[in-house]
């Protein structure tokens, strides 16, 4: 089995011993990604904003965008953050459909997981 390493310099560097993402079997795996700077600000739009924009360099190092995703997962601290989050959220799925109701929120404040097929 095969694995091939994602990195995109546009995306913050992985801080321990992991990858942005790994492609093994024709099926990319991303990391968690949070907005450290942004995570003490307080502005929950930002953060979100600057995790999906990094998420979108992972994909685009890929070869792919965010049409390819499968599955997401977002933990959020607070559940009051939920529509805001989910504002920016829904915002880099359009045209694609934005289905509320498989946004999984749990935990801490924002970290997405991402599954994808191959193109």
């Amino acid at each position: 089995m095969a694995k091939e390493i994602i990195f995109s310099d546009k995306a913050p560097a992985p801080i321990g011993p992991y990858s942005q993402a790994v492609k093994v079997n024709g099926t990319l795996y991303v990391s968690g990604q949070i907005a450290a700077e942004l995570a003490k600000s307080g502005d929950i739009k930002a953060e979100a904003a600057v995790v999906m924009q990094n998420i979108g360099h992972i994909l685009g190092a890929a070869g792919l965008g965010f049409s390819h995703v499968v599955k997401s997962s977002i933990f959020l601290r607070d559940m009051n953050d939920f529509a805001s989050v989910n504002e920016i959220y829904c915002s880099f799925f359009i045209p694609l459909i934005c289905l509320k109701k498989n946004f999984c929120l749990v935990l801490t404040k924002i970290i997405l997981c991402f599954y994808f097929l191959k193109k």
